[in-house]
């Protein structure tokens, strides 16, 4: 099993080049004779599906799948699905010193399961268009995009991993996210993502552990900061709006007067 945190550590304290990024599409019940690889790389699986066999390992990857292979395996391939198979391949180079470590989490072949983020594709697109320009900064660019895309997915892993077994600990982060930002625009898509869960999943696993949905949950929390606001001094209403997360102050009274019955004007004469 890999072990992510550790996967985690390598590429953010170890030295590593970008060597080139590609976006294929092959046609279904395509088959890829036996070769040996010759570089590290990963496999982002987009759509369609594909049984890869490494060094005598069987992998079936399917959308929002990613592998990873080293230099020196023994590789082949055949698409599975009757649609066609469209992946990113990302290729890299370890330093001397690492390569030469057997015992280097990236000197072996594994399977990344992480949840099916949007902002995942979205960046490998980014890193594509990205990956030929020359300059200092592009360069810069490009291993900016990759680690963001390496989070993603090495957290989405850890995630579901957690999601298998279902524990609370990522609901209480994000209960803590939203507290720490619930005067700023939240979004369910946001907070999905901020926790690098695609939306279904996320809003399933909130309401199973606190009786809200995450958006009713945010509601839920602004007009508890507005009670305390309202009982604290005689503040305009458009301030106490805006100061929980409300540009609009007819907005924020509708949503107000909708979850205590009395507009916040009449909840503070109160």
């Amino acid at each position: 099993m890999t072990d992510v945190e550790r996967l985690a550590e390598k590429f953010a304290y170890e030295s590593y080049d970008i060597d080139s990024v590609c976006r294929l599409v092959i046609q279904p019940k395509s088959v890829l004779d036996e070769f040996r690889t010759v570089k590290y790389g990963f496999l982002f699986i987009i759509r369609g599906s594909v049984r890869i066999g490494v060094n005598g390992t069987i992998y079936e990857l399917l959308p929002g799948l990613v592998f990873h292979a080293a230099p020196g395996m023994q590789m082949e391939a055949r698409v599975t699905s009757e649609t066609e198979l469209e992946y990113y391949s990302v290729f890299y180079s370890l330093d001397k010193r690492c390569a030469e470590d057997n015992n280097h989490e990236c000197n072996s072949h594994f399977k990344l399961e992480p949840e099916a983020v949007p902002k995942v594709l979205e960046l490998l697109g980014m890193l594509h268009q990205n990956a030929h320009t020359p300059e200092g900064i592009g360069k810069l660019r490009v291993k900016e995009l990759f680690l963001s895309i390496m989070y993603q997915v090495l957290a989405g892993h850890k995630n579901r991993e957690r999601n298998n077994s279902p524990n609370i600990e990522v609901i209480e982060e994000a209960i803590a996210y939203i507290k720490r930002n619930y005067m700023n625009p939240l979004t369910l898509e946001e907070l999905a993502l901020t926790h690098t869960m695609n939306p279904k999943s996320f809003s399933y696993y909130f309401y199973k552990y606190t009786g809200f949905r995450p958006i009713d949950f945010v509601i839920q929390y602004r007009m508890e900061r507005a009670c305390e606001l309202l009982k604290i001094g005689k503040y305009p209403i458009r301030d106490i709006a805006v100061s929980v997360g409300y540009p609009n102050p007819l907005y924020f009274s509708r949503a107000f007067k909708k979850k205590f019955g009395a507009s916040p004007s009449v909840y503070a004469d109160k």
